[in-house]
């Protein structure tokens, strides 16, 4: 399959909304069944993240993370900074996942409000992984395209660059704003942030699954944002609060007539996989070949 898209002098891309859709991860939840549900209902061509989730801990998301890789998926742990204990728990964890294939992994600081030992931030355990010589191709770090409701825009910043400088993309949280996405992208590049980016969203998830998540089962990083961002949960529940197919075309339109570092989407599923999947390929099948889409 062959995507149309231009290249601007500085060598940043001009991407119509059928690159954007082609170029399309999902995140998954280490639960008992998530084995199975990816199998049946994901192709190997789907990039894939695996979550941290507090109860089960770092162990799950590793465990899963190798059985989808030996299915022939690539596949991206979360590493939540927070959960480690020590610099021999990094080594040890790296040297597991250099053994068995571990390519890609997003780093994020995680969400227990006390750390288990001294990496209290992304940055922080992403040193520890440079000193330890870690074998990573791809190192996804995260971005607030809307900020941070307990961390200061400078603090926010500052720690963008920090990261970025080891890491390889970037991954943005949750903004429903599809221009203040572009414009937020469109900042970081010019503060010499110059990394691609893939814009987090959610998938179409339903929205008694979302009421459940909002009322804290502890199901991780991807989920806290409901109960992190009070604006957000409304936008599921009132009729119409949100589609993921307006969002990404107006992502589309946001992003399609100027040189953005804005490569692909990236899809919070919920674990919702037939539903995304299906929905990711009529949105596919109906933009491929067009030109020029606006919401």
């Amino acid at each position: 399959m062959t995507v149309d898209q231009e290249t601007g002098a500085n060598g940043r891309r001009r991407p119509q909304l059928a690159a954007l859709v082609s170029n399309m991860s999902y995140e998954v939840m280490p639960f008992a069944s998530t084995e199975g549900d990816v199998l049946a209902d994901v192709p190997t061509s789907i990039r894939l993240t695996v979550t941290t989730t507090e109860r089960r801990g770092l162990a799950a998301t590793l465990e899963l993370t190798e059985r989808l890789l030996r299915h022939g998926y690539t596949v991206a742990p979360h590493l939540s900074a927070r959960l480690f204990v020590d610099q021999a728990h990094v080594d040890d964890v790296v040297a597991r996942m250099r053994e068995n294939g571990v390519r890609s992994v997003f780093v994020i600081g995680g969400d227990a409000p006390t750390p288990a030992g001294p990496f209290a931030d992304a940055y922080s355990l992403l040193q520890a992984m440079e000193q330890t010589g870690h074998p990573f191709d791809e190192i996804g770090i995260g971005g607030y395209p809307e900020g941070h409701a307990s961390i200061s825009q400078e603090a926010l910043d500052l720690a963008l660059k920090q990261k970025a400088s080891v890491a390889t993309h970037v991954v943005t949280q949750i903004c429903f704003d599809a221009k203040t996405t572009a414009t937020w992208a469109d900042g970081i590049a010019a503060s010499d942030v110059d990394l691609p980016v893939y814009v987090g969203m959610p998938g179409p998830v339903n929205r008694q699954k979302l009421m459940r998540i909002s009322a804290g089962l502890g199901l991780g990083q991807s989920a806290r944002f409901l109960r992190k961002q009070q604006s957000v949960l409304w936008r599921f529940l009132l009729p119409g609060g949100y589609n993921p197919t307006r969002f990404a075309k107006r992502l589309g339109s946001a992003v399609g007539n100027t040189p953005t570092n804005i490569h692909g989407l990236h899809v919070f599923t919920f674990n919702e996989l037939r539903k995304t999947e299906a929905w990711r390929r009529r949105l596919l099948a109906s933009v491929i070949g067009e030109d020029d889409l606006h919401d």
